[in-house]
């Protein structure tokens, strides 16, 4: 028997949930050979596949009183230094708290490319990871910063403690990340196919058992960097998801992985001048390199 519809879909279109396929499926969003099918369908060998994307309804964003430290604004753009444990925008239950919804009170209006549930957003980070995050105050300034992203002209530092001994002082990871079929809520750098992903890495510090790392990712695929070190069998310290031991060593805080957005340079929209942003590595991960630093 062939496979089924949705795990076919799944394969191809990893950057979607399937549970989002599924739905497409059920509301005949997907048609095969013409005819609409259910998700359990099994594919034969020479259908033609088509899918016409449905967003979900959008989750109105509503201001909220939270505390917020910016590292940079000007007419066009926010610099936002996000903390771990905070989601950017709401989706997948969580509908308050998030950046998004601090940024709104403070500033009252951001950019809506992005849609009501995600104004200002042009780029993620995700819940755990802290540090900077670029936020659009109008639509010409989203448009500008996005055309940047996808020409990779952005660049993008991150600090990453990850388990093991990195035994060059240098390196690059170029590995196609798609979803994890055995667990969708990861990505994963071991299976053939999925989406072109490179992240190059330079050794700052080897302690024992862990070694601290300065990344900088030419692409922005989903948990790039947790997928791309976890591959190599040096997951970040902390990322239990990606194969970290729960309880390392030393005395990490348990709520978050060691991984920080630390340094971000981009071209201010409207003139086109160089911007640097930094973000300070946060107490919790200093702490943590303390006690590494002590063994």
């Amino acid at each position: 028997m062939g496979k089924r519809l949705d795990v076919f879909l799944q394969e191809r279109l990893p950057e979607y949930s399937r549970a989002r396929l599924q739905q497409w499926v059920k509301g005949g969003q997907v048609q095969v050979s013409g005819a609409a099918v259910r998700a359990s369908y099994r594919m034969r060998g020479g259908e033609a596949v088509e899918v016409t994307p449905a967003e979900p309804p959008p989750l109105n964003a509503t201001p909220e009183n939270i505390p917020l430290r910016i590292l940079y604004e000007d007419q066009d753009v926010i610099a936002v230094d996000k903390p771990a444990g905070m989601v950017v925008h709401a989706g997948a239950g969580v509908h308050s708290g998030t950046v998004v919804n601090a940024l709104l009170h403070r500033f009252g209006s951001l950019s809506e490319v992005g849609g009501e549930s995600r104004p200002g957003i042009v780029h993620r980070l995700d819940r755990f990871t802290s540090g900077v995050l670029l936020v659009a105050r109008n639509d010409a300034a989203h448009r500008n910063l996005a055309a940047q992203f996808a020409a990779r002209e952005v660049e993008k530092i991150y600090l990453a403690l990850v388990h093991g001994t990195m035994k060059d002082d240098r390196g690059r990871i170029e590995k196609p990340i798609s979803r994890d079929p055995a667990a969708r809520v990861r990505m994963t750098a071991r299976r053939a196919g999925g989406r072109a992903a490179l992240t190059e890495y330079r050794v700052l510090t080897r302690y024992q058992g862990f070694t601290l790392l300065e990344v900088q990712i030419k692409t922005g695929r989903t948990h790039q960097i947790r997928a791309h070190f976890a591959s190599l069998g040096r997951p970040v310290a902390g990322d239990r998801l990606y194969g970290a031991p729960a309880r390392p060593p030393g005395d990490p805080p348990v709520e978050r992985f060691f991984l920080h957005a630390h340094r971000v340079r981009f071209l201010q929209p409207a003139t086109g001048a160089p911007i640097t942003v930094e973000s300070p590595l946060p107490p919790e991960l200093q702490t943590w390199l303390s006690g590494l630093e002590r063994r």
